[in-house]
């Protein structure tokens, strides 16, 4: 494993890069200097003592290279910073314009598109999607027969749809078409995208899903996603370090962060590709990001040429709680916000906007790892900028005895089309969750004597439990997961 000595007196110099356009604040401004150095934690015990961390520790203890965070207050953006490298072993620094994966940040962005096309009667959100799809049907089945696919219900994750995300592969890998992706066809690496459920019935999160919309959208226009993407959302909001071009193109990799492994090793060729774009594939930067919740925000407001006030009022209104038509929802009156995150091989990133304050922020990492130190900056920049009922969760704990948390421990699986896989261990008296892709190691507590939070996530956790006090599953992020034997 490379040494990180490197990364932390270099991220020092990183943090005074200069800002991009719309910072009028100069780098030792005494509020950016706060937040860089109160990060808090996600998940406070009741009754523990309260503490604060420097962002340079805290990307030690993550193993995260890079970081770059954008800060909108007052309806604009205020700064912007890179801190650390693009990739360890080299003097290559992250700065405001570096590249990053946003992974499923892609999805509301998409949606935006999308809605475009409904404001110009191109798409219709409660059409059957198999009326504008061409190259590829979505098949029928007993739970379409009584409920219909449609563009709305694939946006607010509520198709009955299978496939929740995408590991994406490898520079060297054959790289499937979308068709291929959504029948799960060689060399697609996932299985095929089917409804299982009825539509309309429950929020389920489905990267698959907006994968059927990627193609309703290609099929309609005629054009391909990352020209479509960049005609009616990315040039005309001004995201112009912004793309959805998979692989990335030669002449903007040596602008692009390298993504990273929980164990700080680098992604075998520095990323993976996203056939899957319109879920996973916009490469770019916290400040687009934030340039396109203004927009939204803006087009709320009556004043934007890219959605009408009602599309995008519908946008931000609850399809299938917690989402609505694209981002995720939350909070109300002056604490009402929206956002998205994301979780590619080797990248986090998360954006929230608060568009009755004209407040929010971007953080994009290039680690696995980064969920946590994400979660951890947004936390210092709430405080300093004072967004709405936007604070650590305080929880109480239960002690187990060590006979009764080792019970809890194994590996717990979802079948296919998943394959979601939840590692439990124990350490002394304390308890770790591990799995791929979106949960790096991380300690959890016990609230319930069968229900766990994980302390720098807040992502909750309930086991399963038998007639005779066995544990037999896992429930988690919406998966239910069944113990492998011991």
């Amino acid at each position: 494993m490379r040494r990180l000595l490197p990364l932390l007196a270099l991220s020092l110099l990183a943090a005074c890069a200069p800002a991009v356009e719309s910072n009028d604040q100069p780098v030792d401004d005494p509020a950016i200097a706060r937040v860089l150095s109160t990060l808090r934690p996600g998940i406070v015990v009741k009754g523990a003592d309260s503490v604060s961390y420097t962002l340079a520790d805290r990307m030690a203890h993550y193993r995260v290279p890079g970081v770059s965070i954008a800060v909108v207050d007052s309806g604009r953006i205020v700064w912007a910073r890179g801190i650390g490298l693009k990739e360890l072993a080299t003097a290559d620094s992250v700065t405001p314009t570096t590249l990053f994966q946003a992974a499923s940040i892609s999805k509301p962005v998409t949606a935006t598109a999308m809605l475009h096309l409904v404001d110009q009667g191109k798409l219709a959100l409660d059409t059957p999607v198999n009326d504008y799809l061409k190259s590829w049907k979505l098949p029928d089945n007993a739970f379409t027969k009584t409920e219909p696919v449609t563009l709305r219900r694939i946006v607010s994750h509520s198709a009955g749809l299978t496939v929740h995300g995408f590991p994406g592969y490898a520079i060297t890998d054959s790289i499937p078409t979308v068709v291929q992706v959504l029948d799960g066809a060689k060399p697609a690496n996932t299985a095929a995208v089917r409804v299982d459920t009825t539509p309309g019935a429950i929020m389920r999160y489905s990267g698959g899903g907006t994968t059927i919309e990627q193609l309703v959208l290609t099929d309609v226009t005629g054009e391909s996603f990352p020209a479509l993407m960049k005609r009616l959302v990315l040039d005309p909001i001004g995201m112009s370090n912004s793309g959805y071009d998979q692989p990335l193109p030669q002449a903007k990799r040596g602008d692009a962060a390298a993504g990273y492994k929980n164990d700080g090793t680098m992604i075998e060729g520095r990323w993976h590709v996203y056939p899957e774009m319109a879920a996973a594939g916009l490469w770019t930067t916290p400040t687009d990001l934030m340039r396109w919740a203004l927009e939204i925000a803006a087009a709320r407001d009556g004043r934007s040429s890219i959605l009408a006030q009602q599309t995008a009022k519908n946008m931000l209104t609850i399809q299938k709680a917690p989402v609505g038509l694209g981002p995720f929802l939350g909070g109300t009156g002056d604490g009402f916000n929206f956002g998205h995150g994301g979780a590619n091989e080797g990248y986090r990133a998360e954006v929230i906007y608060f568009p009755e304050l004209g407040r929010g922020a971007a953080v994009m990492t290039n680690s696995d790892a980064g969920s946590g130190l994400a979660r951890e900056i947004l936390l210092a920049l709430a405080a300093e900028y004072h967004w709405t009922d936007y604070g650590p969760r305080e929880v109480a704990s239960i002690t187990l005895d060590t006979l009764a948390m080792e019970a809890h421990v194994g590996v717990f699986a979802a079948p296919a089309p998943d394959s979601a896989r939840v590692t439990v261990t124990r350490v002394g008296r304390r308890l770790f969750m591990e799995a791929p892709r979106f949960m790096p190691k991380t300690e959890v507590v016990f609230v319930e004597p069968h229900k766990v939070v994980a302390l720098a996530s807040g992502m909750g956790g309930t086991f399963i439990v038998n007639a005779r006090g066995t544990v037999t599953g896992l429930e988690i992020a919406g998966m239910t997961l069944k113990r492998s034997a011991r």
